[in-house]
């Protein structure tokens, strides 16, 4: 049996870092279905899988531009590793809570005659993402207190005056400047580039909800769905 150094270990733990985020990088898109959005379970999974590619694709992308060819090196810093880890979670909540909001106003847009109450269908939406993410470990201790953060602009959240553009995308672009393990000094002079290059990739998004999205149909599962005695107090299949 062969037996690593510390040395040996330690290298094959900044190797192992490097790849996983690599491969979240280089592959974030791959889990983007643009099947049809005409059930909640559907709704939930393009929800979940987009709010993680744009979380991925900003901080890794911000953080590649920044470090240029040094960008493996990074991973070289155990403790800017955890620093990634963290940021990357907090982005993803972002992102969260940023499409949650948006996808409530399309749905209320798209199906304006049905008498689903968007507010409680979206909270359990978001609820239902968090929970199956749970907390974990490489987070940070802030991790849940941000969730919350989400949940509580859901539920505050006035739907009739969500609109088809970027307004309501304020969280992830603030998100990135914040949570980004970058130097204050760097971040300051890229701030305005910072924010502008999330919003733009959120352009993507909007186009595949306008085009993907039946709101009537998923709403119409949710208004058909078992009531009554014995019946699911869950919107969500």
């Amino acid at each position: 049996m062969t037996t690593r150094t510390p040395t040996q270990s330690s290298l094959l733990g900044r190797v192992t870092g490097l790849w996983q985020v690599l491969h979240e990088y280089l592959f974030a898109g791959a889990r983007r279905s643009k099947a049809p959005i005409v059930d909640p379970a559907g709704l939930r999974h393009f929800v979940q899988t987009r709010s993680s590619y744009i979380a991925q694709t900003s901080l890794y992308g911000y953080l590649r531009t920044r470090a240029g060819m040094r960008y493996p090196e990074l991973f070289d810093d155990d403790p800017f590793v955890v620093s990634i880890n963290i940021a990357k979670w907090h982005m993803f909540l972002a992102c969260l809570s940023d499409l949650s909001v948006y996808t409530g106003g399309m749905l209320r847009l798209k199906a304006p005659g049905s008498s689903v109450d968007v507010g409680r269908f979206m909270e359990e939406l978001v609820q239902s993402i968090l929970d199956e993410t749970g907390v974990p470990e490489d987070a940070g201790e802030e991790y849940p207190a941000h969730a919350e953060r989400v949940m509580a602009r859901v539920r505050a959240s006035v739907w009739r005056d969500v609109t088809d553009d970027e307004s309501v995308f304020v969280e992830s672009p603030e998100g990135l400047v914040k949570y980004a393990p970058i130097v204050e000094e760097l971040k300051a002079l890229d701030d305005e580039i910072v924010r502008n290059s999330v919003r733009f990739h959120w352009q993507e998004i909007r186009r595949d909800m306008r085009e993907l999205l039946n709101a009537q149909a998923v709403l119409a599962q949710v208004e058909n769905a078992p009531s009554g005695p014995g019946a699911p107090t869950s919107m969500l299949p």
